[in-house]
């Protein structure tokens, strides 16, 4: 194994470290660990605090897979992605915050490239056998983003309609629009867990669907 695990954050800065003013980025196909639902996810019994526990579930299972009998082709140590987003409200275009209660979400976690369908089937059977839970609504999701516009968002959730602003303003400018459809979500990528950071610290990624004016 390698001495420094691999640490998708730092070396896909261009994904996960955008700058604080907007940019936009075209993202390939990748593929993650979801869970899709419904609902606030500040509910502190709700579907989106469950799916989260069960991602890092299979998350973990996966990452330490090699210290058990399951070896995984081409595998390498890594740090576990960052938890990610979409999120959308239907009949919405965009994101609502005051009413969160019509959230639709699905909750991802990236996969390396070498976890493949047959790893991950692994996974579940593992984590099942061992918690005595259910995880047959975690998939394996694969999905291209494409261009998207971007930006780091640093403070609490709900300032980010600022951030947003600022985003709208400046595809405005470039000579795009947005391009929220069934297959293209409000996107966000946590990189503060916020139960331990300063609200006013907290850094999100968030990316917008974007598409040349027509």
């Amino acid at each position: 194994m390698c001495d420094m695990a691999f640490d998708y954050k730092k070396e896909y800065k261009e994904f996960y470290l955008p700058k604080d003013n907007p940019s936009i980025i075209d993202i390939s196909s990748m593929n993650f660990l979801a869970v899709r639902g419904e609902g606030n996810p500040n509910d502190i019994d709700g579907e989106y605090k469950r799916a989260i526990e069960k991602l890092y579930t299979i998350a973990f299972t996966l990452k330490m897979s090699y210290k058990g009998h399951y070896k995984i082709a081409d595998y390498f140590e890594y740090v576990v992605p960052p938890l990610e987003g979409f999120w959308w409200q239907d009949g919405i275009k965009g994101v609502d915050y005051s009413r969160k209660d019509l959230f639709q979400w699905i909750s991802m976690i990236r996969l390396p490239d070498f976890i493949t369908k047959e790893d991950f089937d692994w996974a579940i059977h593992e984590a099942t056998k061992k918690k005595q839970k259910d995880f047959s609504d975690v998939k394996y999701f694969t999905y291209r983003e494409g261009l998207c516009v971007q930006c780091m968002h640093i403070g609490p959730y709900d300032d980010e309609p600022a951030t947003l602003e600022r985003m709208t303003q400046y595809i405005n400018d470039s000579g795009y629009e947005f391009d929220f459809n069934e297959n293209r979500y409000h996107h966000e990528i946590y990189l503060s867990d916020p139960r331990k950071c300063n609200p006013t610290n907290m850094k999100t990624v968030i990316r917008h669907p974007i598409r040349k004016k027509k």
